[in-house]
């Protein structure tokens, strides 16, 4: 990385860190609003003038962007999306700037989308008060040891992300969840023995439980592809900076399948494999995609 995409991609970053401080103030009033005013009619209202808000905090930050990095985007496969309707939304994890680019091409043209966190997040410095204002559910898993050790605590994790979920049934959300669980590196990859060229092994049982948390209201996954440049480094500086000089983004809607919310991932193995089937054929084609797009 040369010291002038470094630069650039420095100013950027304080570019991003300004408008979050800046917008963050409306943010947390609004939400205040909502602490204080526990009026269904009015929650719901609050929640859609935050999610304003939050998009107007995206398009800043893709200005910022515009300006340090000149990528030239080729996005395909966004006609039809609908901001009246409910997503899933995945993606193959390569870097950081993979949230940043998905921002960037869906801001404005589907649902904002909302990331499953684990409960912990919510005490990150400005912005764990912030994911909480825009109803981003927050997650407590148990592990199969805790759940031995106290079995009264089985299904209290679905419990408690169902009605986080609940509110979504008044307006319309992408939920995210990158199947692979972490970014993509050769090393993760080679440890994996990923059966894949440019991918890792998705990870079916967060899908499952997100398709159960929210009780069948998704039954549509938005399946985004991101190709950045061979040989190009993948840092989020790098990308602010213009160490790319394009960014391939392919979308493809994929019907979810009735059954797919039905399941109990966590002790029906015969499901467990029919969703795992379901993904692993996705992910298939997804690697051939990005091979031929490498390629080309």
């Amino acid at each position: 990385m040369t010291p002038i995409i470094k630069l650039r991609g420095i100013l950027a970053l304080v570019g991003i860190t300004l408008n979050t401080a800046l917008l963050i103030i409306p943010l947390y009033l609004f939400a205040l609003l909502r602490l204080v005013l526990p009026f269904h009619p009015v929650q719901v209202a609050l929640a859609r003038v935050l999610v304003v808000v939050a998009e107007s905090w995206m398009a800043v930050n893709n200005a910022i962007i515009s300006l340090s990095s000149g990528v030239r985007w080729r996005v395909e496969g966004m006609e039809g999306l609908a901001r009246q309707e409910w997503y899933l939304v995945t993606a193959n994890h390569q870097s950081w700037a993979d949230i940043l680019v998905l921002q960037k091409v869906t801001n404005r043209r589907v649902p904002s989308l909302k990331f499953f966190l684990k409960q912990e997040l919510i005490w990150v410095p400005l912005l764990g008060l912030a994911w909480w204002a825009l109803d981003f559910p927050f997650m407590k898993r148990y592990s199969r040891a805790q759940l031995e050790k106290h079995p009264e605590l089985k299904g209290k994790d679905m419990e408690t992300t169902r009605r986080a979920c609940a509110k979504y049934a008044h307006f319309p959300v992408s939920v995210m969840n990158f199947f692979e669980g972490t970014r993509f590196t050769r090393a993760k990859h080679d440890e994996q023995d990923s059966p894949y060229q440019h991918l890792l092994k998705p990870k079916a049982g967060g899908a499952a439980f997100t398709l159960k948390a929210m009780g069948g209201q998704l039954h549509k996954l938005l399946d985004f592809t991101i190709v950045y440049p061979p040989g190009t480094t993948r840092s989020l500086l790098g990308f602010l900076g213009g160490a790319m000089d394009q960014v391939q983004v392919i979308v493809h809607q994929r019907p979810i399948p009735d059954w797919a919310a039905d399941g109990d991932y966590e002790n029906d193995p015969e499901f467990r494999a029919r969703i795992q089937g379901w993904i692993s054929e996705i992910w298939a084609e997804k690697d051939v995609l990005i091979q031929s797009r490498l390629s080309a």
